[in-house]
């Protein structure tokens, strides 16, 4: 019997969600604390993996190899399905083609692609360019031409929004669509009436939101953006930031205490990290060995 694919699981939580909701991992812990408090989701972005596993920032630095390494350890780690950022595929037409096969390889469930330059900028910098819309096209039909599973799922980012304006990016939208996408990202986009507008001109179809923190998108809420055409809402560095927070106030009070007392409320304890990584069940195999090896002697 066949078992059912990531990108048939990624379908699946699609349908049964309304938005779903999708979280960044930055590693394969952070991935497991997303399953097991009940999120059905979970991303890799690009620039999570330039930040924190390269210590670059996220400007087209990092390789296809340097994110398959995250999505590897991912998902290896959990099954909830795994949505990746993979910039504008590294390359031309063959290039994105091979990206797509290696995704699938890894175990990602869906990725998303966008219309910018090779020397792309964070989505909500100022001063991107974009490729033409033909390109564009052409991008993700390699993409979808490279597909080994029908379910694996494939968005196409459009960065037009802030470059050209609402109607610009909706035509790129369809023209994605009709290319074989299976749905929209619109980056930076401002307003709810905004994505109303971005679901309206593709018909419904499905539509990721990215609420990210400190950009030019408000935080609405998920059901805001459900009431208005949105049916997936990415969060894709929030626990990222909230870490990188939480450990820049440990090594200050260190530095400044001398020991971590004062922070020590903030930190997860032993038993809680044991938890959720079933620590207690691999000691107790090991236990049960040992015991059988006692015996033995």
């Amino acid at each position: 019997m066949t078992s059912i694919t990531a990108g048939a699981r990624f379908r699946r939580v699609l349908a049964d969600n309304s938005p779903l909701q999708i979280v960044g991992t930055i590693n394969a812990y952070h991935a497991m604390m997303a399953e097991q408090v009940g999120h059905s989701a979970i991303y890799v972005s690009g620039a999570g993996v330039a930040n924190a596993s390269y210590g670059l920032p996220d400007l087209g630095m990092t390789s296809m190899n340097d994110v398959l390494e995250d999505v590897r350890r991912i998902s290896s780690a959990v099954e909830t399905p795994l949505l990746v950022d993979i910039d504008t595929g590294w390359g031309g037409a063959f290039n994105i083609g091979r990206t797509i096969k290696e995704m699938q390889k890894a175990g990602a469930a869906a990725v998303h692609l966008e219309d910018q330059i090779a020397q792309k900028r964070c989505g909500h910098r100022p001063n991107k360019e974009i490729v033409s819309l033909s390109e564009m096209v052409d991008r993700v039909k390699a993409a979808v031409d490279a597909k080994t599973d029908a379910d694996f799922f494939i968005i196409a980012r459009t960065d037009a929004f802030q470059m050209e304006g609402l109607n610009a990016a909706v035509d790129r939208a369809q023209a994605c669509l009709e290319a074989g996408a299976d749905g929209i990202f619109a980056e930076a986009v401002h307003t709810l009436e905004d994505y109303a507008a971005f679901s309206k001109g593709i018909d419904g179809r499905h539509l990721l939101a990215n609420i990210t923190e400190f950009g030019a998108t408000p935080l609405f809420n998920k059901e805001e953006l459900a009431a208005h055409g949105a049916t997936m809402v990415l969060y894709p560095l929030s626990a990222f930031r909230a870490a990188n927070k939480a450990a820049l106030n440990v090594y200050q009070t260190l530095l400044t205490d001398g020991d971590q007392k004062a922070v020590i409320d903030s930190m997860q304890t032993r038993m809680e990290l044991y938890d959720f990584l079933n620590y207690h069940d691999f000691e107790q195999k090991l236990d049960a060995l040992f015991a059988r090896e006692k015996q033995q002697k």
